[in-house]
């Protein structure tokens, strides 16, 4: 059964998608920092494109690249066809893929065809759920933390992601601002699920000292997901009242750039074993090449692909795929690495 809740939420979902879909909500002064990043271009490589191999593994599956398809829907109707879509190009190129959020799903099981999909076309591939940090705290407060496992269940779930929000909470009309308890709330997850917790932020950044804090209670995936890219006060912001945006404008740029979260979070890697997900603008292969560099083990994208995929259709979606890997080997052949251990110690210089 489903109430006026329910349809609040399903409501919102579906805004978010049009939203990102049908206007400019990118960062409008803020960047990501890739694009004042260059590689030395080796003019000998000794090495053919044919020899190139990003292959790689997250949550114990083979990639054929460091790539993910970030959490972008789920729990409304429109929905089931846009994930199985996503989830037939992850299958079909090999990627990994994040299920928006499961909030809904455990309301209501009136959408979770939206969410199921994703497994039924993809059998193969890493995937993952997802719950804000709110929902987290307020499950692991009223003793229900192991209600997530409906979820995970639902798509046969490889891992739990926590999305923090504070800033999207803030700007949401009908957001919830109390984020008290959530890190005691992820770390029940860890002790409690039984599989690998991701935390990842929306797209203000995630700093090294949170992410020491989250490394500390157990956390095996860090996605900083910084600014840059698209952002999600801006979203928030276009869904208010016109009279009551002006209040919210100076915080559409708010935000750690995505370069500036990698370089901190990759810092901890001298005391901490985890696996560092760059996205927060991540647009092609050579941002990705660049993440890898700058200490990433993947790279997550969202909205170019499900713009590319509403607006032109799952063919299009494909050939954006095929084109980002390209890129991405194309960057590896132009430094002399034939792998993304190479490709990790390739030199980065600005200007």
């Amino acid at each position: 059964m489903s109430n006026s809740r329910d349809r609040t939420i399903e409501s919102r979902k579906q805004g978010h998608v049009e939203l990102c879909v049908q206007q400019d909500v990118s960062f409008r002064t803020r960047r990501t920092g890739f694009a004042e990043l260059h590689f030395r271009h080796n003019a000998l490589p000794e090495i053919a494109l044919s020899q190139v191999d990003c292959t790689s593994t997250f949550l114990g599956k083979p990639l054929s690249a460091p790539l993910i398809i970030s959490s972008m829907t789920g729990g409304y109707a429109h929905a089931t066809e846009i994930n199985r879509h996503l989830a037939e190009a992850a299958q079909q190129f090999g990627l990994a893929m994040g299920v928006g959020s499961a909030r809904q799903a455990l309301e209501s099981d009136e959408h979770h065809a939206s969410f199921r999909i994703v497994r039924d076309v993809a059998p193969q591939i890493p995937i993952f759920t997802n719950i804000g940090g709110h929902e987290a705290a307020r499950l692991y407060s009223s003793g229900k933390t192991i209600e997530l496992l409906r979820i995970i269940d639902l798509i046969e779930a490889d891992a739990i992601a926590v999305h923090l929000n504070p800033l999207q909470e803030l700007m949401q009309p009908e957001g919830n601002t109390d984020f008290r308890g959530v890190l005691d709330a992820i770390e029940a997850m860890v002790q409690r699920l039984g599989l690998p917790v991701i935390v990842k932020e929306v797209g203000a950044g995630i700093s090294g000292n949170v992410a020491k804090r989250l490394l500390d209670v157990g956390v095996s995936v860090i996605d900083v997901a910084g600014a840059g890219g698209t952002s999600w006060a801006g979203v928030e912001i276009l869904r208010h009242e016109k009279n009551d945006q002006p209040a919210l404008e100076p915080f559409w740029d708010w935000g750690i750039p995505t370069v500036q979260a990698l370089l901190e979070v990759s810092d901890l890697r001298d005391s901490h074993t985890f696996t560092l997900v760059s996205s927060g603008g991540v647009k092609d292969g050579l941002d990705i090449a660049k993440s890898i560099a700058l200490g990433a083990d993947l790279a997550g994208i969202a909205r170019p692909l499900i713009k590319t995929l509403v607006d032109a259709g799952p063919e299009s979606l494909h050939k954006l795929l095929d084109t980002i890997i390209y890129q991405l080997r194309g960057a590896m052949f132009l430094t002399g690495s034939k792998t993304l251990n190479d490709l990790c110690e390739q030199e980065l210089f600005a200007g």
